[in-house]
Parts: C-alpha cells; sequence; structure tokens
C-alpha cells in the first residue's frame, strides 16, 4: 500500500501561482511513477502531469504545458506541481496518484494510488 496525502491548495486569483505537494508513505516510493489529475465539478478526472520513478522523464496536458511542472524528491518521498499563470478553467480537485506502469502513464486506470485530492479554486 502506497498512502498519498495531498497540499497546498487554495483560492487564488488569475495568473498567480500556487505549489501543490504530495506526500508518499508505505512501500518505496521511487518505485512509482507519479502523476496529477484534476476534476472539476460534474466532469471527469483529467490528466495533468507525470514523473517518471526517476525524476528523469517528465510529460504534461497541452492545456497546462508551459505554465505546470512536475517535480519529486525521493528523498523526502514527496513530488509536487508547480502551477504558474493560473486561470479560472485550472478551478478543480486535484489528485496525485502513484503507478506502477513504466514510463510515462497518462490514463486513470494505469495508477494504483490516490490522494484524497486538494481544492484549487481561481478566480477572474
Amino acid at each position: 500500500q502506497v498512502q498519498l496525502v495531498e497540499s497546498g491548495g487554495g483560492l487564488v486569483q488569475a495568473g498567480d501561482s500556487l505549489r501543490l505537494s504530495c506526500a508518499a508513505s508505505g512501500r518505496t516510493f521511487s518505485n512509482y511513477g507519479m502523476g496529477w489529475f484534476r476534476q472539476a465539478p460534474g466532469k471527469e478526472r483529467d490528466f495533468v502531469a507525470v514523473i517518471t520513478r526517476s525524476g528523469g522523464s517528465t510529460a504534461a496536458s497541452d492545456s497546462v504545458k508551459g505554465r505546470f511542472t512536475i517535480s519529486r524528491d525521493n528523498a523526502k518521498n514527496t513530488v509536487f506541481l508547480q502551477m504558474n499563470n493560473l486561470k479560472p478553467e485550472d478551478t478543480a480537485v486535484y489528485y496525485c496518484a502513484a503507478s506502477s506502469v513504466y514510463g510515462t502513464p497518462r490514463r486513470v486506470l494505469e495508477y494504483n494510488y490516490w490522494g484524497q485530492g486538494t481544492q484549487v479554486t481561481v478566480s477572474s
């Protein structure tokens, strides 16, 4: 089992920045690729960004590319999502997730463990 706890969400204005953190415990953190997803009310859970086990490779959705950056600190069992130039359409609950799939998985079904989510609200 891997337990994931997100933090860092909040209410910000358009153009502001936020940094989300996800602390992992349980099994060896570096054995998992880590992803961020988001879900707005009434919508499906969408892929945001992913980072490989070593942190050597990342991928992001087109909607956040150039604004959001995913990183990880395997010594601290933590993955981060730096979000810059936030827009109202970024408003959602953000979830971190751990995947045993190699590479940069983007599908919800490829992830084994999920956090409880943290709310990000961007006002215009």
